[in-house]
């Protein structure tokens, strides 16, 4: 798909928050925060020719590897935010995507993520086969106050639950969708701390893909959650409380 006459390297996108997408206090879940970010990151994508459509020509897409949120405060229902985005790099195989969520005004949440290009055939990296120079990347223009890092898991961890990939966790990559790990951890944490937005940020580490029919275990130590699948780690966690 040609390059978009809309396109510009910073995006800004307005989303009003629907009702499926809160707890029941009426703020938006933290899955649903994320999946808006994806979502925006997609449409920026599109618009600059870099859409899955468009890398699915070289069997490619991008695969979420890090990210990390900082929470100030969740939108609610009926509250319309403004989504801005713009790259930070892009080299090779690999890209750092920022996010910041507006409401008005006032920042409320900022993200960003890192970005691996992945063959789908092959099921392994390798370099973009797109022209991307017209993307600006802002280099030295960062969303976030602490960068995102290396979750350490090399610590004793406790056994929590065990859980099946199932046909709704699968998405077009033909993998269980990034924001289904966040999920299956949340669902094991102490409601009040989603609920009363005591979630100060959280950094998630993409390690392996997981697939349909797949038994995958969740373990914690702390603060940090780990899924993990024929004895190898695929997914880790970690929360930081107000």
């Amino acid at each position: 798909m040609p390059i978009s006459p809309n396109f510009t390297s910073i995006l800004s996108k307005t989303w009003e928050i629907n009702f499926l997408q809160c707890y029941p206090n009426g703020y938006l879940k933290y899955t649903e925060l994320c999946n808006l970010f994806q979502l925006t990151a997609a449409a920026h994508s599109e618009l600059g020719g870099l859409s899955f459509s468009d890398m699915q020509e070289f069997n490619q897409a991008w695969v979420l590897s890090k990210m990390r949120v900082e929470v100030i405060r969740l939108p609610k229902w009926k509250e319309t935010v403004t989504v801005k985005t713009w790259i930070k790099s892009l080299e090779n195989s690999r890209s750092i995507r920022c996010l910041e969520m507006y409401l008005g005004e006032e920042k409320i949440v900022s993200c960003e993520t890192f970005w691996a290009v992945f063959n789908t055939k092959t099921r392994r990296p390798e370099t973009l086969a797109l022209p991307h120079d017209h993307f600006e990347k802002y280099t030295d223009k960062s969303a976030l106050v602490i960068p995102f890092s290396k979750i350490n898991i090399q610590q004793e961890f406790e056994f929590v639950t065990t859980r099946k990939v199932f046909l709704s966790d699968i998405d077009i990559v033909n993998h269980a969708n990034s924001m289904k790990y966040l999920e299956w951890c949340l669902d094991c944490v102490d409601t009040d701390l989603l609920l009363k937005q005591n979630l100060k940020s959280f950094e998630m580490n993409y390690l392996k893909e997981t697939s349909l029919n797949q038994t995958v275990e969740i373990e914690k130590h702390e603060n940090i959650y780990t899924i993990a699948t024929e004895g190898k780690t695929c997914f880790a966690l970690e929360l930081e409380q107000k």
